[in-house]
């Protein structure tokens, strides 16, 4: 336990540079949700979507590359 009471004060280039960026970048945060919810965040399937969805895959062959004679 001395070792982390020794460096509990200790802060990496990487963390100072991120401190720096958004304190001189007012909105930073929050340009990084709203491109993070354009990218990741999706709006909910209904159950209707999700039976379409399913009924229109075509099933792929074990191997694809085979014809079928």
């Amino acid at each position: 336990m001395a070792l982390f009471k020794q460096h509990s004060m200790y802060e990496s280039d990487h963390t100072k540079f991120i401190k720096e960026l958004k304190a001189r970048t007012p909105g930073m945060d929050e340009r990084q949700q709203a491109g993070r919810a354009l990218l990741w965040d999706k709006a909910p399937i209904t159950l209707e979507e999700q039976r379409r969805i399913a009924e229109s895959r075509i099933r792929q062959q074990a191997y694809p590359y085979q014809t079928k004679v």
